[in-house]
This record gives C-alpha cells, sequence and structure tokens, in this order.
C-alpha cells in the first residue's frame, strides 16, 4: 500500500524538481554571463585598447553581453529568481580579468580558454539534461551561446594562452574557481 502511494507522488514531485532544474539553469547561465562580462571589463580596463588582443577581447566582451541580455530577459520572463551573489561575481570577475591582463596578454587569453573550458563542460551538460524536457528557446540558446563560446576559446588559444609561463597551474585554478562558482550560483 505504501508503494502505492510513493508512486502517485513521483511524477509530481519529478514535475517540481524539472521546474526547479529548469530554474537553476537559468540563473547559473545568467550568473555566468555576468561573471564573463566583469572578467572582460576587467581585461579591458589593463590592457586598454591598444594592446594586441584587445578587439579580439571586446569582441568577445560583445558576446557575453548579448548572452547576458537574453539570459536577463528570461530571467524576468520566467520569474526566475537571480542569484544572491552577483556583487560577489562582478567583484571576482573583475579582479580575474584585471589579474589575468596585468600578467600579460597571454595569461589574460589563458583566463578566458580556461573558463570556456568550463562554460563548454557546463553547456553540454545543460544541453543532455534538456533533451528530456520540452525546452526548445532554452536548449537552442544554450547551443548557440556554446558555440561561441568555444569560438572563445579556439581564439584565445590561437592567441598564445597555452605558451602562458605557468599555463597549467593558472588553468587548473581557473577551472576550479569557476565549478565552484557554477555549483554555488546554481543554488544561491
Amino acid at each position: 500500500m505504501m508503494s502505492d502511494i510513493r508512486n502517485d507522488r513521483e511524477p509530481g514531485a519529478n514535475i517540481g524538481r524539472s521546474a526547479a532544474d529548469i530554474a537553476s539553469m537559468i540563473r547559473v547561465n545568467q550568473a555566468g554571463e555576468y561573471g564573463a562580462k566583469q572578467i572582460y571589463r576587467g581585461q579591458l580596463a589593463v590592457m586598454g585598447d591598444d594592446a594586441p588582443d584587445s578587439s579580439a577581447i571586446r569582441h568577445m566582451a560583445d558576446q557575453e553581453q548579448r548572452h547576458l541580455d537574453a539570459f536577463d530577459r528570461m530571467i524576468v520572463e520566467r520569474n526566475v529568481r537571480p542569484t544572491l551573489l552577483q556583487p560577489l561575481w562582478k567583484v571576482a570577475g573583475y579582479a580575474l580579468g584585471a589579474g589575468t591582463a596585468a600578467l600579460g596578454p597571454r595569461a589574460a587569453m589563458a583566463c578566458t580558454a580556461a573558463v570556456e573550458t568550463e562554460i563548454d563542460r557546463h553547456y553540454q551538460e545543460q544541453l543532455e539534461q534538456l533533451e528530456s524536457e520540452n525546452e526548445p528557446e532554452l536548449a537552442g540558446m544554450i547551443a548557440d551561446f556554446r558555440a561561441e563560446e568555444l569560438e572563445h576559446k579556439e581564439t584565445a588559444i590561437a592567441s598564445g594562452a597555452e605558451e602562458t609561463p605557468g599555463y597549467p597551474v593558472l588553468s587548473a585554478a581557473i577551472r576550479l574557481g569557476c565549478r565552484v562558482a557554477i555549483g554555488v550560483a546554481k543554488r544561491i
């Protein structure tokens, strides 16, 4: 008898879980795009407009702004609570961008390569989760944005990211920070 009751409740629990999972995806993606915007803002503040990679960084920043605008709209349209940690992401993103740019243009690109490696993995996981959902708008957005994030990674590598002194350590530290930020932003 108890198993019948549990089975009757299970589908409803899954529906609520699905809606919560979608809200979490939107929240974390909006937070991530906000953080990316701050990283590029910090890099450009240090590098200025005349550095060799400034135009590429500005182009990537423009794309991140478009991604952020799309997730900002989705947060409002779907009444999703944004992350409470946005002030932290503003400071941390800017500091990461400015700090890596202060180490030089290759280090700034190493930051981009590391971040985009994690974002690619994150977006791919979300796309796999969305295969069982009726969310064509969200899945399409994530697929489009993932393609642009991969372009950013390719640009960074072509600009010498992997030639940065200490690249493996710098990349690993940034990637770990990204994974922590993703995990926290899903919930808070």
